[in-house]
């Protein structure tokens, strides 16, 4: 047995990725309006001083209000009905394999847990580990994650997750879309570049690491 770590967002799931998709199926329902708007864009307004480029990653300001539990089962039915049509088939496939010759297999990203953790579900996936969104009295909040892997962030979660069950990350193997996630793949045993931007791809064909993309597609610029 393995751990195996899966990036979502550009590796499970393509542009634009499971919170535009998820916020527009909200949005479809009436569940998103202009106190969520607002606050999105005070959110950034406030906290570009502090996490400059970031910021639009660390924004769960359009979750604002909105009842938790009611949220989680939404985001149940939209992997269900949306995501899972979705869904990056060779990735997918790899992921499979991996759940089929019984290595542990997380989704380790920085989309919302209630989104990571439903896809998990669907995809046999053993855990999660996503954004912990600030809450109060059953609602979401306007402020930061209080949880959110990325970049370095990640490569201290899968330490964590290899220490919990009990394997070496020096053994693992990830899966990844871009350059903030070189850390955790430069970290575990073996890195797969997945539909890889283009600075991820250059470190790809320097490392010798296995790059999953299709003959016909174009690496991204990010």
């Amino acid at each position: 047995m393995a751990l195996i770590l899966f990036d979502v967002d550009g590796t499970l799931v393509p542009a634009p990725g499971t919170e535009p998709r998820f916020a527009w199926y909200l949005l479809r329902r009436g569940g998103l309006g202009w106190r969520q708007l607002l606050a999105t864009g005070w959110f950034l307004l406030r906290y570009w001083p502090r996490f400059g480029r970031q910021v639009p990653l660390k924004n769960k300001a359009w979750l604002t209000g909105l009842v938790r539990g009611e949220v989680a089962a939404l985001a149940r039915d939209f992997i269900a009905e949306e995501l899972a049509k979705v869904l990056y088939a060779p990735a997918v496939a790899r992921l499979r394999e991996h759940v089929a010759a019984g290595d542990h297999v997380v989704l380790l990203t920085g989309t919302p847990q209630f989104l990571a953790r439903p896809l998990a579900d669907h995809l046999g996936a053993a855990d999660a580990v996503g954004s912990l969104c600030e809450v109060a009295v059953g609602r979401f909040c306007s402020g930061p994650p209080v949880r959110h892997p990325y970049g370095e962030t990640k490569v201290e979660a899968a330490r964590v997750l290899a220490a919990g069950a009990g394997l070496d990350l020096a053994r693992a193997v990830a899966y990844a879309d871009t350059t903030s996630d070189a850390p955790l793949m430069r970290a575990v045993g073996r890195a797969v570049a997945v539909m890889p931007d283009r600075g991820l791809l250059a470190m790809a064909r320097n490392a010798g690491w296995e790059i999953l993309q299709s003959d016909s597609s174009m690496p991204r610029s990010r």
